[in-house]
């Protein structure tokens, strides 16, 4: 037996050696069905099917031993229930079978195959939901502070509240800053497009740096923006006034719009200025070639 698999594994290694592109398909082809594995597992490892696959891997192992140490009749068994276990299977998994099959090519299998939205996109759509949020806050006068991390990391102060690690929703940060509510005092951080944590504490300004008819609100967002390049939204509690704070300035009584073209300028423009050209459309593109060329002529006749 060792004999025949020794001439085996030398029979592979000429065929490789005559044909070396033929070792690069076989290498490709085994990281990619690794790749597909392994990003499979980690969908399925927070879901039911998880509990299915630890399951199918012990029948299988034990199948395996049974008949390694001549268990006959268990092996018999254990046999038997993997050749009929996958009809049972698809019988038992059928609405999970039916819903993995209706989201292909949505955003779970999109993230698998690495076509998942680019981060300026995301960032966009995250800095709507906040200019949403915002608002309803507004209009309830129920203060807010929101902190953007940008690119100086502010894990200290992630660290001194309560992590929350959820995806950005306008939903969400209402809630948060509900009165009464344990999470309510503090700042909201968000890292990385996702709400990292809440009832965090920030560094204050000093009292001339600010007006004194602004609260402790304004002071921490103004003190965060001075420690950071971080930006934050306030709401106000007395007057559900929104002001931005950055670089250690505060912009006051900005409206829902306004507040869009603050961040989006700040947060996504200045950080992805070339996707920002790329994602211009293809009628923008072809007005400011003709817009050039017409400048590019009148100056030739001049």
């Amino acid at each position: 037996m060792l004999g025949d698999i020794k001439e085996n594994i030398l029979t592979y290694i000429q065929l490789y050696q005559q044909n070396p592109f033929r070792l690069i398909t076989v290498i490709i082809d085994i990281t990619l069905v690794i790749f597909l594995a392994y990003n499979l597992l980690k969908i399925v490892k927070d879901s039911r099917a998880w509990q299915l696959i630890k399951g199918i891997a012990l029948l299988v192992i034990a199948t395996w031993l049974s008949g390694w140490l001549n268990l006959n009749v268990l092996n018999y068994i254990l046999s038997a229930v993997m050749n009929w276990g996958v009809i049972l299977l698809i019988i038992i998994f059928q609405p999970e079978i039916r819903r993995a099959l209706e989201q292909l090519g949505t955003n779970k299998f999109t993230k698998l195959f690495g076509m998942d939205k680019d981060i300026a996109t995301r960032t966009k759509e995250d800095i709507y939901k906040i200019a949403i949020a915002a608002t309803e806050l507004s209009k309830s006068r129920t203060g807010a502070l929101i902190v953007i991390e940008r690119d100086i990391k502010i894990k200290d102060i992630i660290a001194t509240g309560v992590e929350i690690d959820a995806e950005v929703s306008p939903q969400m940060l209402v809630n948060i800053f509900v009165p009464n509510t344990p999470l309510h005092d503090g700042a909201v951080v968000i890292s990385d497009n996702r709400i990292a944590a809440a009832a965090c504490m920030l560094p204050l300004a000093g009292d001339t740096d600010i007006a004194r008819e602004l609260g402790t609100r304004h002071r921490a967002a103004i003190g965060i923006s001075k420690e950071s390049d971080a930006i934050a939204v306030v709401v106000s509690e007395e007057t559900g006034k929104i002001s931005v704070a950055k670089d250690g300035t505060l912009i006051a009584d900005v409206r829902e719009e306004v507040l869009k073209k603050i961040l989006i300028s700040n947060i996504v423009t200045k950080r992805f200025p070339e996707k920002e050209n790329n994602n211009k459309g293809f009628v923008e593109i072809i007005k400011e070639k003709i817009t050039n060329f017409k400048n590019k002529k009148t100056k030739d006749q001049v």
